[in-house]
This record gives structure tokens, C-alpha cells and sequence, in this order.
């Protein structure tokens, strides 16, 4: 442990899991060493030189590189790259930030994860503790990260963590003692050498560490999730959670039914986030009444059907961080009124077809958004009518109002990555709410 002996900790990737895990490495007095081929952001640059951190931006200085006695890689640098290869090669252990995180406390940690879904549910599921009283933290994909937390905010009563495929990847020996597989559909396979089981068996490894003693959630009617599962048993005590249990005006829980019509939660697929959150809530020995409120208590969460403005009678929504079909088909779904469409960015070997249906029935119009809108255009063409390209968060809204009559939705909901014209989807989402805001 770090806190025995003075390591010597590098890490790779200055983005918001590498800082938090420099400055954990740190403060467990570690010697830690801090190198990105990219741009480190000014802000975690001045941050690092605050703590005394040694770093280098825009390039790898092999020879300290395998001088770790540990490496800590971000998320988004893949096993398969040179550098990961050789540090394998070399016996130099490599893991990922919640891995590291995880050795630090004795708190019960809450993991949840699905191609669709995990940020609302992990929010919403941290909501309900912290409603009925309960010391949570969230922590991982959705902002601050579990190590940063730990470094500079202490330990509460109970963790709950947003995990990606690509986290779950570098861990070793993560055990969470609550884990969800919200669902699995097709995504990141570009990752997985376009392997379905790959991102499959990615996903389950939420499971790997879990005891007896732990709960695993699950989507029952989840195919995918069902094939993961005979390939990578668990041990820890099923929990599925059914589509049997949605009602029409919301959940049963424990046979009691919660009116979701009460609450901000809009479409089937919240109801099944609601379902996942409430139900984990409860092995904190949180009550049905204390769920019914914290759900009617709930704010949606930026960038997921978040509702940004109405102008002239219609409606701007916000759902930049639906980056596959599948979350595309629940914010379809969810949609009441016919709908402009916004979408396009990063294509990730996308099939389109699952949205055909909902595409002749609700979409009016569509408003590509992307450097590159081939596959879209050609996915769409006779099945919606109008089809317009743009490379501008502004310019795509200027369209949308034009195409939108009062009544109607303009709906960002991109199907795609945000990075061939944007940060990411956080920067795509805010340049649409900045544009909607030009409009009144």
C-alpha cells in the first residue's frame, strides 16, 4: 500500500480521473508523476502545480513512464495502444482511476452502469439517499471523480459511482457491494474490435469482484445482459428488475404502485431508471414513502431531455448526451408532440434501422448536425421528408425554427459522439442552450 512505502505512481491523462488520481496517489505519499500526449486543460495544469505535482503536456517521456512502479491510465486510452502494450510486457501493473480509488475506502459502494441510462439513474439513485438523509457522494462518469472525492473531500456513507465500459476495463479487484446493468445495447464497438460480446462481457465485468453478500441489478428482458451473465457468473444475489413492473401512470414497487405522473421522469425508459434507483435505495433501508418523494423531488439532469426553452410554441430539448440509437429510441419514445430532429457527430458504426419506425410517425423534419452526415442522410432519405445539413450548434437551431410550427419539438438527440465539432457532449449541449437563448 502506498501509504507503507513511498511508489512511484505515474499517470496517463490529465482529464478530471487523472488529476483526481494524482492527487489521491499524493496524499497516500506516493511519488507521482503526471504525463498527456494532449493538451492539459490551464485550469488542472495550475491545480497540479498548486500541489506540487510534476507533469508534462503533449508528449510521453517513455523512459519516466517505465519508471512507475504503478500506472494509472485514463479511461479513454485503450489496452491496445503501444504504450499500454509494453508496460504490460514489462510487468509494470497498469489499473484505472476507481480501481485505484477503490483500495481507499470502507465505504459500501453503489456502481451502476448500461449503454443507456446510467447518469440519470445514478443521480437519481444519489438523490433518494440523500433525501432521506443518508451521507452519499457521487462520484465517477458524471463530474467529480471517485478519487478526486477522496482526496479532497473525505469519505461519506455510502458511494454512488457512474461507470463507463471503458472504466470497468482496467479493474483488477473493484468490488462494488451494489451493482446495476441498467441494459446493453450496441455502443463504443469501435473499442471492441466491433464485437458485440467484447462490450458485452466489458460491461459484466461489474460484476467480477461481487460476494454473496453483494446485489446485482439487472434488466430482466435484457437479451444481451442474459448472454453476458452465462458467459460471467455472479455470485452476488440476483435483483432483476422487469418491464412487468411499470404501470401506466408509473412503478410497482414492492406491490405498491408510485404515481410517476407526480414527477419530472417522462417516458418508459425513466420509469425503468426510476424502478433501478428506487429499488437500490431500498437495500439502504430507505421506505416507499421516502421514495415516493425523493423521486417527486427530482430534477432532470443537464444534456437528458432537458427541457431548455420555449419559443413561438415550441419546445427546445436538450439530449446531447444520447450518443447511440438506443437512447435516441427512448427520447423518440418519450416525445408527445412531432419533432424536428437534431442529430449527427461521430458515427460509431450506428444502425439506424431501430429508429425507422418512430421516424415516420413522429419526425417532421431532420437537421443534421455534423462534419460528416453521409450515413445519416442516406439512413433517413424516404423516410423523412425534409433533411437539412448544418456544422453549427447555431446554425442547426436557426434550421429547427424555421422547419417548427407551434406545438412542435425541436429535440437534440444526436445518436452519435460530440468530438468532430465539439469538446464533447456537455460543449454540443450548452452551445444549443446558448442558441435557444438567442431565439427569445
Amino acid at each position: 500500500m502506498l501509504t507503507d512505502s513511498p511508489m512511484h505512481i505515474v499517470v496517463l491523462g490529465g482529464g478530471e480521473s487523472g488529476v483526481g488520481a494524482a492527487l489521491l496517489a499524493q496524499k497516500k505519499g506516493a511519488k507521482v508523476f503526471l504525463s498527456d500526449r494532449g493538451n492539459i486543460s490551464p485550469n488542472q495544469q495550475v491545480e497540479l502545480e498548486l500541489a506540487g505535482i510534476e507533469f508534462e503536456s503533449g508528449q510521453h517521456t517513455w523512459d519516466r513512464i517505465f519508471a512507475a512502479d504503478e500506472v494509472i491510465k485514463s479511461p479513454g486510452i485503450p489496452d491496445t495502444v503501444p504504450l499500454i502494450k509494453q508496460l504490460h510486457d514489462q510487468g509494470i501493473p497498469v489499473i484505472g482511476e476507481i480501481e485505484f480509488a477503490s483500495r481507499y475506502t470502507d465505504a459500501p459502494l453503489v456502481a451502476i452502469t448500461g449503454s443507456n441510462g446510467k447518469t440519470t439513474t445514478a443521480y437519481l439513485t444519489h438523490h433518494l439517499l440523500k433525501a432521506a438523509g443518508k451521507d452519499a457522494a457521487l462520484v465517477g462518469n458524471v463530474g467529480i471523480s471517485f478519487a478526486r472525492h477522496l482526496a479532497t473531500e473525505g469519505e461519506p456513507e455510502v458511494f454512488v459511482i457512474e461507470v463507463s465500459s471503458f472504466q470497468l476495463d482496467s479493474i483488477h479487484y473493484f468490488r462494488p457491494q451494489v451493482a446495476a446493468i441498467l441494459n446493453i445495447t450496441p455502443d463504443h464497438l469501435d473499442r471492441y474490435n466491433y464485437e458485440m460480446d467484447g462490450y458485452i462481457d466489458s460491461k459484466m465485468r461489474i460484476t467480477k469482484n461481487q460476494e454473496l453478500s453483494d446485489t446485482f441489478w439487472f434488466l430482466a428482458e435484457d437479451e444481451n445482459i442474459d448472454k453476458g451473465r452465462q458467459r460471467n457468473p455472479v455470485a452476488a444475489q440476483l435483483r432483476p428488475v422487469s418491464k412487468a413492473q411499470l404501470t401506466e401512470k408509473g412503478i410497482l414497487l414492492g406491490g405498491e404502485e408510485i404515481d410517476l405522473t407526480r414527477t419530472q421522469l417522462k417516458g418508459k425508459h425513466n420509469a425503468l431508471n426510476a424502478l433501478f434507483a428506487a429499488g437500490m435505495a431500498q437495500t439502504f433501508g430507505i421506505s416507499t414513502e421516502e421514495i415516493r418523494a425523493g423521486l417527486e423531488s427530482f430534477q432532470p439532469i443537464p444534456h437528458r431531455l432537458e427541457p431548455v426553452g420555449v419559443v413561438d410554441g415550441v419546445t427546445y430539448i436538450n439530449d446531447s448526451k444520447a450518443t447511440n440509437v438506443d437512447a435516441v429510441t427512448y427520447a423518440l419514445d418519450a416525445m408527445d408532440k412531432d419533432i424536428i430532429w437534431i442529430a449527427g457527430g461521430t458515427d460509431k458504426g450506428n444502425d439506424y434501422s431501430p429508429l425507422f419506425e418512430a421516424a415516420r410517425t413522429k419526425v417532421k423534419a431532420l437537421v443534421c448536425l455534423g462534419a460528416d452526415n453521409t450515413k445519416l442522410k442516406a439512413a433517413f432519405a424516404g423516410i423523412i421528408d425534409k433533411i437539412e445539413e448544418t456544422n453549427t450548434a447555431q446554425g442547426a437551431v436557426m434550421a429547427a425554427k424555421a422547419l417548427a410550427k407551434e406545438g412542435q419539438v425541436v429535440l437534440l438527440s444526436p445518436a452519435c459522439a460530440s468530438f468532430d465539432l465539439f469538446k464533447n457532449y456537455i460543449d454540443r449541449g450548452d452551445q444549443f442552450r446558448a442558441a435557444v437563448q438567442t431565439l427569445r
